[in-house]
């Protein structure tokens, strides 16, 4: 019998580098304050953001996945051509085919890389650097492109108050390659379609095609439900993270949690008993609410600050609309 051949598996992966693209526009409370009768101070109570950054009309999701792509690259020292396959989170590129990450390799010259679109919004870059990390430890890929992007100004109504002035655009990308010591964490995730209406859209395409007087479907939470699960059903899957990754939370060095709400963040970090020294992103005060795009921006912000250092262990979590999440100890490039 003829005994097939398999790719040959790297024993380690990492993050090689990571690269950061905002929209240009700040936006502040009280530009949005107004038609959803509130003001800057109930928003900073209640989120923690100051201001968020969004795109222009000029520029969609995949001009902002580029950008960061592109960063990523020259920070790695690689070029289109050395990526074995793209993967992209995102929920605002509004096509159902062609794949958003195939037309991103042809852009960046990664053709003919295997490339995919994930949704999982705002787990999507965890679950694409968990993705990422098997493949390249799997022989199946060498280099992988992992961006979270989104342009969530797309999908705002400007008078909801559960979730659409929390909401900014930008891109984050990671590429994850072999390396000689570990790098990535096993990656702890999962799902809980029983709350999949708890962050949704207010109507289907399907049902805009049929009645065109819904108008563009737009983004809605039910804030409690979305708080109480993540405050409290997040750390737990954090700490399973670290335990996994053979750490304790005194190894870690940095916290980049899913910039949802301040006040979600500091939960999390109370609960995992974190210490004070680990380094907390908390990116969501000035970029506001990126989803896919918020670990990496937050990441990448910390490294370019100072603030967090290549090398650091870093404990980072994503978690959504699904509800999904997954979440993993990470050493930073």
């Amino acid at each position: 019998m003829t005994l097939l051949q398999q790719a040959q598996p790297t024993q380690f992966s990492r993050i090689l580098a990571i690269g950061a693209e905002r929209g240009e526009n700040v936006v502040t409370n009280d530009d949005i304050a107004g038609p959803i009768e509130s003001s800057d101070e109930w928003i900073r109570q209640r989120t923690g953001i100051v201001t968020r950054v969004r795109a222009g009309a000029d520029r969609d999701v995949l001009d902002l996945a580029e950008a960061a792509s592109r960063k990523a690259l020259v920070a790695a020292g690689l070029t289109g051509a050395d990526i074995d396959a793209v993967i992209l989170s995102t929920i605002t590129h509004f096509h159902q085919t062609p794949s958003g990450a195939a037309i991103l390799a042809d852009r960046l010259g990664a053709t003919p890389a295997a490339a995919y679109d994930i949704s999982a919004a705002c787990a999507g870059y965890a679950y694409g650097i968990g993705q990422a990390d098997a493949l390249v430890r799997s022989g199946l890929a060498r280099n992988v492109l992992v961006i979270g992007a989104e342009k969530l100004s797309d999908i705002i109504d400007p008078t909801d108050r559960t979730i659409s002035f929390l909401l900014g655009d930008g891109a984050g990308a990671a590429i994850v390659g072999p390396s000689d010591t570990p790098g990535i964490g096993p990656t702890v995730w999962g799902s809980d379609g029983s709350k999949s209406t708890s962050i949704r859209q207010t109507h289907s395409w399907t049902e805009l095609r049929a009645d065109p007087g819904l108008g563009w479907p737009t983004l809605r939470q039910d804030g409690q439900t979305v708080f109480k699960w993540a405050s409290f059903q997040m750390a737990p899957v954090a700490a399973k993270a670290m335990a996994e990754a053979g750490v304790e939370p005194e190894d870690i060095q940095v916290f980049v949690p899913h910039q949802a709400n301040m006040r979600i963040i500091d939960q999390m970090v109370k609960q995992l008993g974190l210490p004070e020294t680990v380094v907390v992103a908390r990116d969501i005060a000035d970029s506001g609410n990126t989803s896919a795009a918020s670990i990496p921006l937050a990441t990448d912000r910390l490294l370019s600050e100072g603030v967090a250092k290549s090398g650091d262990l870093a404990l980072q979590i994503g978690f959504g609309a699904g509800l999904v999440y997954a979440a993993q100890v990470v050493v930073l490039p």
